[in-house]
């Protein structure tokens, strides 16, 4: 197996690289002979990156999105633009639920383009709740019970129904990655709305393993308040995981944070790393 870092927020620093960054995330995941994209980044320049690592659209076994917000699903047209059709997109049910932010003046953080727009570039939809085998091995988890009392999600998000009327967005469509190996649990993560450690219990029950092995992605635990880092690294302690490549939403201080926890155990994944077993 084989995690590429297709588009991050950043790429290595001090290295001149022909590779673009922007704020989103989008990783390659090769397995089994067979090669599925998770997320799309912000813009097209998830297309622009996979050609530099050699690999065509036309090549994607299919795509998975985290959850609806720009970020990671606003790269899917131009992908599905150089893509074979029909292509098979992978997501929570909910993926086009309104989402968004307060941060600042109030705006749409939700997916750009409709579901119409997209189905007529050859988006095969498959749109469950519920956990689905992509390829051999490598499981979407559907939706992530929340089960830990302290990763709250993000006070600043709200989604909001056809009649005006906003809540508290608790990011139902948040999905992650789960591969179970002989090393433990692999997690490839979008931004972990669902809390780090439920996100882990969900892919532990699911996979059957004991042991977690790899996290790979965003975290989101930049924007949560210090109680609930604090929780979940304890947390995340205890499972001893062996690799901790976390990029995107995580934001440096967290970043080293992470680096003084689990020392050796900690990555930056920038655009351009490569990780495989």
């Amino acid at each position: 197996m084989k995690v590429t870092v297709v588009i991050d927020n950043a790429v290595p620093p001090g290295m001149r690289s022909p590779f673009v960054a922007e704020h989103g995330l989008a990783l390659l995941i090769e397995s089994e002979g067979k090669r599925v994209l998770f997320d799309t980044g912000q813009t097209g320049a998830v297309v622009n990156n996979l050609s530099l690592l050699g690999v065509h659209p036309a090549s994607l076994e299919a795509v998975v999105l985290s959850h609806g917000h720009y970020d990671h699903v606003g790269g899917l047209m131009r992908v599905l633009q150089h893509a074979a059709k029909p292509l098979p997109v992978y997501a929570h049910s909910d993926i086009f639920q309104t989402h968004i932010s307060t941060a600042g003046k109030r705006h749409f953080i939700g997916i750009p383009f409709t579901e119409p727009q997209l189905s007529s570039l050859g988006a095969q939809w498959v749109l469950s709740k519920e956990p689905v085998e992509i390829i051999p091995g490598l499981w979407f988890s559907g939706e992530i019970p929340r089960l830990t009392d302290f990763e709250k999600g993000d006070a600043r998000l709200l989604t909001c129904q056809s009649d005006g009327h906003c809540v508290e967005d608790l990011i139902a469509d948040d999905v992650s990655l789960f591969h179970g190996s002989a090393q433990g649990l692999r997690v490839i993560g979008g931004c972990a709305h669902a809390g780090m450690i439920n996100t882990i219990r969900h892919g532990l029950a699911l996979t059957g393993q004991t042991k977690m092995h790899t996290w790979i992605g965003g975290t989101h635990l930049a924007p949560v308040s210090a109680e609930q880092q604090h929780a979940t690294l304890d947390a995340l302690q205890d499972y001893a995981p062996e690799l901790i490549a976390a990029n995107h939403c995580t934001g440096f201080a967290m970043m080293a944070t992470l680096s003084q926890r689990f020392g050796v155990h900690f990555v930056p994944a920038f655009v351009g790393t490569v990780f495989e077993w």
